[in-house]
């Protein structure tokens, strides 16, 4: 993919050791710019801006430029790489973490290149919310900004949080999460309620049950491709958001339509990224591929 970044993605790149019922990897390359990246690289040009260590192996480098992603915002510093280690129990669905060592990702500072400024989309991945701001303040008017959060910052950065969930145009996060922020109980209520606090959109993510959009032009259901067999959950939620992300910039318009396409076309692309570990569904991924199993998923929702 050439020409200029058309989506910028701020997050976390990290080596992480999974454990599946099945399989144990260590050290596979993961965080939700990789995911995110990876997952848009098929529609639009896409920037990482994230920090790693000098234990960063070549081969991950290798697998990103694969994928025609920028690395222009790819700050490397001497130090470790950012380490997630956690364990799958048998539905594949529930992980216990084991350790999270934030090592050179603790001081991350992310500092965009000029060339990424002016980009249309904007993905805000689950960063404290003061780093997410500090990124706002460095875009110039970009056309769609999308937000992640997560309880944590919910429970110890609240202010800030409202202030991004003020300034975005979709929030995305799952249903306990919506629940927390907002004190409501029933996911329509949930949803309206983030309306109220600013943005357009919100994706409200219900795991392996796909996710839901709401708007001030009504409801929306994405439903998850069943596929076949799960080898690594790891990093679902942010190839949806990269597929989606991807695929909107790639059409170039953003209005409901165009927006609920691009989710179906996340909900696909994260299907894809689960039936294997890490980004190794991705690296002989062609988009012809994923426009297939679109169409499968629009053939499942027919009436």
């Amino acid at each position: 993919m050439s020409g200029n970044v058309q989506l910028v993605v701020v997050g976390s790149v990290a080596l992480d050791d999974i454990e599946t019922p099945f399989e144990r990897r260590e050290g596979v390359l993961g965080g939700s710019v990789s995911y995110a990246c990876a997952a848009a690289s098929f529609f639009t040009k896409v920037g990482a801006v994230g920090i790693v260590g000098d234990d960063f192996p070549a081969g991950a480098i290798e697998t990103y430029e694969r994928l025609g992603v920028d690395l222009a915002g790819l700050q490397r510093v001497p130090g470790r790489t950012f380490k997630w280690s956690g364990v799958y129990e048998d539905d594949m669905i529930n992980r216990r973490t084991l350790a999270t060592e934030l090592n050179v990702f603790e001081h991350f500072s992310p500092d965009l290149p000029e060339s990424y400024r002016d980009a249309p989309f904007l993905l805000l991945g689950n960063i404290s919310p003061e780093l997410q701001l500090h990124v706002l303040s460095q875009v110039k008017s970009p056309r769609l900004v999308v937000a992640d959060t997560m309880d944590l910052w919910i429970n110890v950065a609240r202010d800030p949080l409202m202030e991004v969930v003020a300034k975005a145009d979709m929030l995305t996060l799952n249903d306990v999460e919506a629940r927390m922020l907002t004190g409501e109980h029933n996911i329509r209520k949930c949803a309206d309620a983030i309306l109220g606090m600013g943005p357009g959109y919100v994706v409200i993510k219900k795991g392996e049950h796909g996710a839901i959009l709401v708007s001030g032009e009504g409801i929306f259901i994405i439903p998850a491709y069943p596929v076949d067999s799960v080898e690594d959950p790891t990093g679902a939620g942010d190839s949806f958001a990269g597929g989606f992300l991807g695929a909107l910039a790639r059409g170039g318009e953003v209005d409901e339509k165009a927006v609920r396409l691009a989710l179906l076309y996340g909900s696909v692309v994260a299907s894809m990224g689960v039936q294997k570990f890490s980004l190794e569904s991705f690296q002989n991924l062609r988009l012809a591929g994923i426009e297939n199993r679109l169409e499968e998923l629009k053939g499942m929702m027919r009436v």
